[in-house]
């Protein structure tokens, strides 16, 4: 390239002898016993907690991340189709156009919220007294309060990690990658590359295994008959 001609490097280029240190292990190993968590949300956030219990459904069920579910609109949700849409909207925009999508749901979830739609006294889907801060130039969270107790309800249930919230996201991925492939594990969680869902956000629940141990069994028998026991001879 022409601009490039007067372009001199230094002697000494930038990051000369640095080593770059191993690729750490990011590979997500689920120890999540989902049916078991839903379960005990459904008992003990569902009566009391709704807000609560609303951002665990939209993390577990749906695999939406936490500003998603922060500034998620009631206007988001599709209720003949089953579809719940992340769009722009005057407070929210994704980092990347690949984030913008439509979740297909079960219809028992968009029942639930059905629900909760009609009690609603806002367009938000998270009850709040915080408004939101659109063009904010630091992280805020108009539901920052939800979000560290139900935070701590998780860490009672040991779910794992620095960020159990997320974690439910990641197991979202894992539960869609088991039924439904790499994939669309990949494209529930808007990935910019099936890279990453595979690295970071899957566990694979079936483990490979070679398939050759028939070469290692032994048809020969396994019991070796005992010479009969003589009294009289004492053998």
């Amino acid at each position: 390239m022409k601009h490039l001609d007067t372009v001199r490097l230094p002697q000494l280029l930038p990051f000369t002898g640095v080593k770059f240190e191993p690729r750490q292990n990011t590979f997500y190993r689920s120890s999540i016993d989902a049916e078991k968590l839903i379960q005990a949300a459904r008992e003990e956030l569902a009566p009391a907690k709704p807000e609560r219990f609303k951002v665990f459904l939209l993390a577990v069920m749906v695999g939406l991340r936490r500003r998603e579910i922060d500034l998620l609109e009631w206007s988001s949700f599709r209720w003949e189709s089953g579809v719940i849409r992340i769009e722009p909207t005057r407070y929210f925009e994704a980092k990347r156009e690949y984030s913008y999508a439509d979740f297909g749901v079960d219809p028992e979830l968009m029942e639930i919220f059905r629900g909760y739609r009609a009690r609603a006294t806002s367009d938000f889907v998270i009850e709040s007294d915080v408004e939101p801060r659109p063009g904010a130039t630091f992280e805020h969270y108009r539901c920052g309060s939800v979000f560290e107790k139900l935070i701590a309800w998780l860490r009672e249930k040991r779910v794992p990690g620095s960020k159990p919230l997320h974690a439910l996201r990641k197991e979202f991925g894992s539960q869609v990658n088991a039924k439904h492939g790499l994939y669309s594990a990949s494209r529930a969680l808007r990935h910019g590359n099936i890279e990453v869902t595979a690295q970071v956000y899957v566990d694979k629940r079936d483990r490979a295994a070679i398939g050759l141990g028939h070469l290692l069994k032994d048809d020969s028998p396994k019991i070796t008959e005992l010479k009969q026991f003589s009294e009289a001879s004492g053998t």
